[in-house]
């Protein structure tokens, strides 16, 4: 199945997104996919996927969670993302699948 939503958490500061991580996976039924990323400059990054609407309410309820612990750099979502995202987004490619012995 492709992914319904993409949503993209970016602060300043470590601390700032992992609290806000923290708060998207227990707001709602999303995903954290892959690692986070770290730009320089601070700047540190994390995508979770899931339906449009758990992306959402993720996305507003972290970005608003880790404001309180530093700055919020950008917060969004990209609802039903072309199938070449995956290029630029490489976290989003599904694992391998392994031959069977």
């Amino acid at each position: 199945m492709a992914t319904q939503a993409i949503g993209i958490l970016e602060t300043k500061g470590l601390v700032a997104l992992v609290q806000g991580v923290d708060a998207m996976l227990k707001a709602a039924n999303v995903e954290l996919t892959g690692p986070m990323k770290g730009v320089g400059s601070a700047l540190v990054s994390a995508v979770i996927t899931g339906d449009v609407a758990a992306v959402n309410a993720a996305i507003e309820t972290g970005a608003e969670t880790a404001g309180r612990y530093g700055e919020v750099v950008s917060a969004h979502v990209i609802a039903r993302p072309h199938e070449d995202v995956e290029v630029i987004v490489p976290a989003l490619k599904a694992p391998a699948k392994r031959a069977a012995k």
